[in-house]
């Protein structure tokens, strides 16, 4: 049959090839190795891990047509981490983005492969929540994970139980206070207390002293502390442990936060993060950024920026007003990062050739900075908004040897204090630019002084600053001169307020080298503070034009109570250890606004003293003139509440006394019913005579005179 083969031809075929192949073995059999060979080789141990393919997610979904750009632009972001798995001959560049069968339209995902296990590891860290567009922040999981998760059975899966719901504390129950009191906490020893207070009427009370920890054994405070800015909670410092978070009215434990060998914390505005620190400049993570409600890490940073200086102080990191920022200053730049990814804002860092300072407006997102001369650039201060980066003002300053830059509370005004130098730079003076922000086009006045000014600050809630100036910076004796940004002046029979710069007024002749603005506005303290001065404390009233003089000896601080009635003078030592000369002096007092001391507390060892803050409400003028208006009946409540306060006091103060005389009482009641329960038997010893019967007794009227001295006195009359 055709196409077909029989029996024999196969066999024949088979011998054939049988003889083909011995003739082969013949001939090769001069080239053949006698070495036996290895039925077991040596074979590298085959890896069927993935671990170091990565999943990027939440991509654009572009057409066919821009498949090969979003693919060159990712293939750049991701070889930037790590070294990609290429393999040249089967044009694989290590990224696989599929494609809809279809449409050709990428899907919104791609895999990634690294050659190392750590570049993958490392590749899931900084990509995750990347801004890759407006639209897209990317989410990057192991490989691993979504064969892991594609393998469990549906049948196998069950729904988690959902932890019991426990409500967090109220961290705002303080501000409820019945008798309008502020906190404050101190660091004593091994003792971190925080206390109650009125204001004066009575003494500080204890509100928290750790007592629950103490009975537990542990220690909830072994360094610094600090409020948040609301005061909602209070950080704790344990150095070994990290940070501890407490809130509400019994001090519970929000939440706790690793931080090895912290060394300070700073919150945000808004207290929706927190930043801590080690201060460690080998340690690459010693700035951590923590959500306080969660305590998720968000992100690390070393303590020195790229091509920074480490043999001066580290350039801080400073928030923004509403939290939505974070910057840092570098070499010629200010690194600003926003919130919550905390990723580089526009992948850029803003340039800023020479800085040496800034800070951000406490009420818009403005960034101040100033630089000084280089070639042939005078020296600058700028005004930057963020996030659009528009240059709002720019005022150049020449012959600068440096400045310092001062924000108002309400950041209507900014102050720059500049030290200038003649052309032989031996000779220097100073003068204040004043920028109004809120006016158009950003004006700015130039005050001239010609003393050297060693202190500006600005009153909280107001236009008026002050600042301290002599001849010469080692001065013992200086002036303190207040001006006020605006005039209130007569038009038209009416009074308004007008944009003038004006001198109010100078105090001659003070010993003092620091100015504390009372946060209600109107009282200013002038301070001598430190080793080099004797601790005067002069308190100024600026409407009633009054001084008082008071005195603490080596004080070193000085902290206002966020409601302006009661100021703290310090005397504190570092806690790190080591001897404090002037140990016999740690404590605090607590004076009136007035100048009046009101309480005073000494310690062996005194670290710290910091009052709770309140959140700043700023009422409007409407609202202001109606408690004017109605003033006299507030003072109707307040004189009552004093009285019920003081007749609390003193029923406080007499109430040992009372309680003798209610159990003196009790005791002669005893008695006279003892007496009582013995009347018969009295009776019938006295044959039916009751002695407490009056009616017993014959009652008779009668009157003696007794002379107890005779006094004679001899008068003399001259003739």
């Amino acid at each position: 049959m055709t196409g077909s083969t029989t029996k024999a031809e196969n066999n024949e075929y088979g011998d054939y090839k049988n003889e083909e192949m011995n003739l082969e073995e013949d001939d090769l059999e001069d080239y053949l190795s006698d070495t036996s060979l290895d039925l077991k080789p040596d074979y590298p141990e085959f890896n069927d891990s993935l671990g170091t393919v990565v999943v990027v997610t939440n991509l654009p979904k572009v057409p066919e047509a821009k498949v090969a750009k979003l693919s060159n632009f990712l293939l750049k972001l991701v070889s930037r981490i790590g070294n990609l798995a290429t393999l040249p001959e089967k044009d694989y560049i290590g990224m696989l983005m599929p494609c809809d069968s279809e449409s050709g339209s990428t899907n919104g995902f791609a895999f990634v492969e690294y050659e190392t296990v750590e570049e993958a590891k490392k590749a899931i860290e900084v990509l995750a929540n990347y801004k890759f567009d407006k639209n897209h922040l990317l989410n990057v999981f192991p490989y691993d994970d979504m064969i892991r998760l594609n393998n469990i059975p549906d049948s196998e899966f069950t729904v988690p139980e959902p932890a019991p719901f426990v409500p967090r504390p109220v961290t705002s129950t303080w501000l409820l206070d019945d008798s309008q009191r502020d906190e404050f906490v101190i660091r004593q020893g091994r003792e971190t207390v925080v206390y109650w207070y009125d204001g004066g009427k009575l003494s500080p009370t204890i509100d928290y002293d750790g007592h629950r920890e103490k009975a537990a054994g542990v220690v909830w405070c072994e360094y610094y502390v600090s409020y948040s800015p609301k005061g909602s909670c209070l950080a704790t410092l344990v150095p070994n442990k990290g940070v501890i978070v407490w809130g509400g009215p019994k001090y519970e434990k929000l939440n706790r936060f690793p931080a090895q060998g912290v060394q300070f914390v700073l919150f945000s505005p808004q207290e929706s993060f927190m930043l801590t620190c080690n201060n460690r400049k080998e340690d690459h993570n010693a700035i951590k950024i923590f959500d306080v409600h969660t305590g998720k890490l968000l992100r690390c940073f070393s303590l020195y920026p790229d091509n920074c200086d480490t043999s001066v102080p580290p350039p801080p990191f400073q928030w923004s007003h509403d939290d939505n920022y974070i910057a840092r200053m570098g070499k010629d730049l200010i690194s600003i990062y926003e919130t919550p990814s905390f990723k580089l804002l526009e992948r850029r860092s803003l340039s800023a050739s020479g800085i040496l300072e800034f800070q951000w407006s406490p009420k818009a997102n403005i960034l101040a900075y100033w630089a000084p001369e280089m070639k042939n650039i005078p020296a600058h201060v700028d005004l930057i908004e963020i996030p659009s980066r528009k240059a709002l003002r720019q005022k150049n300053l020449f012959n600068v040897t440096s400045c310092s830059i001062v924000w108002q509370d309400e950041g209507e005004y900014l102050g720059v204090k500049v030290t200038r130098h003649t052309k032989s730079k031996k000779t220097h003076y100073n003068n204040i630019e004043l920028f109004r922000m809120k006016e158009s086009g950003i004006p700015v006045e130039m005050l001239d002084i010609k003393d050297a000014v060693m202190a500006f600050a600005w009153e909280p809630r107001g236009s008026r600053f002050a600042m301290i100036h002599a001849e010469s910076p080692n001065s013992t004796k200086v002036n303190v001169s207040i001006y006020d940004m605006m005039r209130q002046k007569v038009v038209q029979g009416k009074k308004k307020q007008v944009l003038e710069l004006h001198k109010i007024e100078t105090l001659q002749n003070k010993q003092c080298n620091c100015l504390f603005w009372s946060p209600a506005g109107g009282v200013i303290l002038l301070a001598g503070l430190g080793d080099s001065s004797s601790g005067i404390l002069e308190f100024y009233d600026l409407q009633d034009k009054t001084l008082i003089m008071k005195e603490h000896y080596r004080a070193n601080n000085v902290f206002w109570d966020p409601s302006g009635r009661s100021v703290a003078t310090v005397v504190s030592q570092p806690i790190e250890g080591g001897h404090f000369k002037y140990a016999m002096d740690n404590g605090y007092i607590l004076w009136s606004f007035q100048g009046k001391q009101l309480y005073q507390a000494s310690f062996e060892h005194f670290y710290q003293f910091q009052w709770r803050p309140r959140e700043k409400i700023f009422t409007k003028q409407e609202i202001q003139q109606n408690v004017l208006k109605n003033l006299k009946k507030y003072e109707k409540q307040f004189d009552q509440a004093d009285r019920d306060r003081n007749r609390k006091k003193k029923m406080e103060e007499t109430k040992e006394k009372r309680s003798l005389r209610s159990k003196f009482r009790e005791h002669i009641k005893c008695l006279k019913e003892f007496r009582q329960s013995q009347k018969e038997e009295r009776m019938a010893l006295y044959n039916g005579y009751d002695s407490d019967d009056e009616s017993q007794y014959v009652i008779r009227e009668f009157q003696r005179e007794v002379i107890l001295e005779e006094i004679v006195k001899t008068i003399s009359c001259e003739k």
